[in-house]
């Protein structure tokens, strides 16, 4: 999957919501780093819920939203890291 360079500044201004420590310093490394945990852009909230239900992560009861490995791109798309 390629990352456009919005995506790739959310997860390098954001990355502290899910690792203690940042695990990318430029948007190269990002562009790895999600690559290899295998990342995906989703274009809504809905996109995100069906994502997780696929998953067969259940999140009843919570704002999926909120979840660490949720990351708001800023344009109404969201990045999903699984860590």
């Amino acid at each position: 999957m390629e990352y456009d360079k919005k995506v790739l500044r959310c997860f390098l201004e954001k990355q502290g919501q899910l690792f203690p420590e940042p695990v990318a310093d430029t948007e190269e490394e990002a562009a790895f780093f999600l690559e290899d945990v295998m990342a995906v852009v989703v274009r809504s909230a809905g996109e995100v819920a069906e994502y997780f239900e696929e998953a067969g992560i259940d999140t009843e009861g919570e704002d999926i939203l909120e979840a660490a490995e949720v990351f708001a791109v800023g344009d109404g798309r969201y990045l999903i890291v699984e860590g």
